[in-house]
C-alpha cells in the first residue's frame, strides 16, 4: 500500500543530491549556505541554477552582488554543511563557526571554501521567482578541481565521497 505524500515533504521523494556549500558576497563579508537543490542547466554555455529562499541572508547577497560560487564538499566535511545550514550568516560568522578556510576565488569577487574538492564560480545570469524559493541561474565562468578528484571528468567515488542529502537534517555518502 503506498501513503499520501505532504506537501513540504514531495522534494525528498527525489533526493538524495548531492549537499552543496555556496558562497557568495564581497570576499571580507562572505557568506556561506548549504543548499542540495541545484540543477545543471546547459552545457552550452554552461549554467547552473540553484533554489533559495527569500527568507536567507544570502538570497540577497547573490542578488546584491550577482555572483555566488558553489564550492563541492565531501563527506569529511558534513558538520560544516550542516553548521551553515542550521544558522543564519546575518548572526553569526559561519567561516569561524563551521571551521572553514576562505580562499579568493580566481574570476569573482566572492570566497570559495579551501576545504571543498571542487569550485564552479557563477555570475548571475538570471533569477526566476517561484513559490517558497526563487531559481538564480549562475553562468559558470571557472571550474576547477582537485585532480584526485576529477582526473577522469566524473568524482572519483573510490577516493572522495560526496555528501548526499536524504532530507531534513539526514545525510549520507556513496559506499
Amino acid at each position: 500500500m503506498k501513503k499520501d505524500i505532504e506537501a513540504a515533504n514531495i522534494p525528498y521523494l527525489l533526493h538524495p543530491k548531492p549537499a552543496l556549500l555556496i558562497t557568495c558576497g564581497p570576499f571580507e563579508k562572505s557568506n556561506i549556505i548549504s543548499i542540495a537543490w541545484s540543477i545543471p542547466i546547459s552545457r552550452k554555455p554552461p549554467l547552473v541554477a540553484v533554489a533559495i529562499s527569500p527568507k536567507r541572508y544570502s538570497y540577497n547577497l547573490i542578488e546584491k552582488y550577482r555572483a555566488f560560487a558553489i564550492n563541492v564538499p565531501t563527506n569529511e566535511q558534513s558538520n560544516a554543511v550542516k553548521v551553515c545550514g542550521s544558522i543564519s550568516g546575518k548572526d553569526k560568522n559561519k567561516w569561524e563557526t563551521a571551521k572553514l578556510t576562505k580562499e579568493r576565488a580566481r574570476k569573482i569577487d566572492t570566497a570559495i571554501i579551501k576545504e571543498c574538492i571542487a569550485h564552479l564560480e557563477c555570475v548571475l545570469e538570471k533569477k526566476i521567482e517561484l513559490g517558497d524559493h526563487d531559481l538564480f541561474v549562475g553562468r559558470v565562468v571557472e571550474a576547477y578541481g582537485e585532480e584526485e578528484a576529477y582526473g577522469l571528468g566524473i568524482l572519483n567515488t573510490s577516493k572522495f565521497k560526496p555528501i548526499l542529502h536524504l532530507g531534513k537534517d539526514s545525510f549520507t555518502t556513496t559506499v
